[in-house]
């Protein structure tokens, strides 16, 4: 594709499905090597952060989980300047790349026994710089299958990227309920929790080979690398954007990835059993994400489903822990724990969509990353950890289901204040051509 004059050729269908394909692929490969380390939690806990008190390794596990999340909003605004700048392929090119690296060490770093305190620095070393590529994958992956998509079709281009990450969480806890139950408890804690940091090592140089093919565009306008101007530009937009992103932060990171772990050291259900859950958790947001913004494309506000989905699951978080912690068999838990997912998990097209729309071409990939990246940060990363700090505490195990109530309602008042086109096309900052 080339650019001249300031606009932009339509990708070829060939095109298209070169960035689909290589987008899908890389981001699920991001997410799966960014999340995989929460089905490992308790044994990397115990390796590489030992202590007398097994709650205390686990709270430290967790933290280093949160702290990828640190280096977020720093990946979002480099790599997101990059994609801006230099081409929406070149920021997502570097973010896998970074990922591979963060992953492959994990996979091989020994633990606290071999190496002492080196193994605890090198595992947050890791997980921060997983977390920098993480923070800067959203924007560009987003920007790019949204510019690639007619205006009616948008929602559902963009849920794509919602659906691999879905995809991701499946294979990530389909890899641990798997070795969790084909290896003994003493051969998961020597090696077989490095399997899943393996298999995303493998995938990451595919990844990469599909990214280097996409068709390269330049940007329609270079791009300063601002977050202050950024934000004076549109200070609306990106603080409501931001405030957005509580629920679905919350809502992922308890839901899926800390359930695991809620449901075998709270609950005291079978760890095999917590596992499936996170299977079939990320199998319903890649189902469900794609449905609901196909649906969402065809009405006149990106915000009408939104609203129905968050008072949906604002009304039944509640009653859904409260069936957890009361004794509901397994099978029953299982299909509690993943309708509720398909209720608060499932507007990533639409929710993304409008985001972008708010912001210029030579915004979009920076300004969506620095939202997700700074609303994840602030809501979800840490999210697991203060959950489990709570429940210590209090003793309460409905802990998460108040703090999933307190996000969604902090989500509405924040869709309510986000700027919208008043009519369905007006979005004046949106090209009139499709563009990657």
């Amino acid at each position: 594709m080339q650019i001249a004059a300031g606009k932009t050729a339509p990708p070829s269908r060939a095109e298209l499905r070169r960035i689909v394909t290589a987008i899908v692929i890389g981001n699920g490969f991001v997410a799966y090597d960014f999340t995989v380390y929460s089905f490992s939690a308790v044994i990397i806990g115990n390796l590489f952060f030992p202590s007398h008190s097994p709650a205390s390794s686990l709270l430290l596990s967790l933290a280093t989980f949160g702290a990828g999340f640190v280096m977020r909003p720093l990946g979002a605004i480099m790599i997101g300047h990059i994609a801006d700048s230099r081409g929406r392929k070149a920021g997502l090119t570097v973010s896998l790349t970074l990922m591979t690296l963060g992953t492959w060490l994990i996979a091989c770093l020994p633990d606290y026994a071999s190496i002492g305190p080196a193994a605890t620095v090198l595992m947050v070393l890791a997980r921060l710089m997983q977390g920098l590529a993480a923070g800067g994958e959203i924007g560009p992956a987003s920007a790019s299958l949204m510019e690639s998509a007619a205006y009616r079709q948008r929602c559902f281009m963009v849920s794509w990227r919602g659906a691999s990450q879905g995809a991701a969480a499946f294979a990530a806890a389909l890899v641990g309920a798997s070795t969790t139950m084909l290896l003994s408890p003493a051969e998961m804690h020597a090696w077989g929790w490095r399997i899943p940091f393996v298999l995303g090592g493998l995938i990451g140089p595919v990844g990469w080979y599909l990214r280097r093919r996409m068709p390269a565009a330049a940007p329609q306008k270079r791009a300063r690398l601002s977050p202050a101007r950024m934000f004076a530009e549109h200070p609306r937009a990106l603080v409501c954007g931001l405030l957005m992103m509580a629920a679905p932060s919350v809502g992922i990171y308890l839901t899926v990835f800390y359930m695991p772990a809620y449901l075998v050291r709270t609950l005291q259900r079978p760890p095999a059993i917590s596992l499936w859950t996170a299977c079939l958790s990320g199998l319903v947001i890649l189902v469900v994400t794609p449905l609901f913004a196909r649906a969402a494309d065809r009405l006149a506000s990106r915000k009408t489903l939104q609203y129905a989905s968050l008072a949906a699951s604002l009304v039944l978080a509640w009653p859904a822990f409260w069936a957890l912690t009361h004794g509901a068999a397994d099978l029953v838990a299982l299909a509690i724990i993943t309708a509720y997912v398909a209720l608060a998990v499932n507007n990533a097209g639409p929710s993304s969509v409008l985001m972008m729309e708010a912001l210029p071409v030579h915004r979009r990939a920076a300004g969506l990353a620095v939202i997700y990246s700074f609303g994840v940060v602030l809501f979800g990363g840490f999210s697991p950890f203060i959950v489990t700090w709570l429940i210590n505490r209090t003793g309460d195990p409905m802990v998460p289901a108040w703090y999933l109530m307190g996000a969604t309602l902090l989500t509405l008042a924040a869709l309510k204040g986000f700027p919208e086109p008043a009519t369905r096309g007006a979005c004046s900052t949106c090209p009139s051509q499709p563009s990657a």
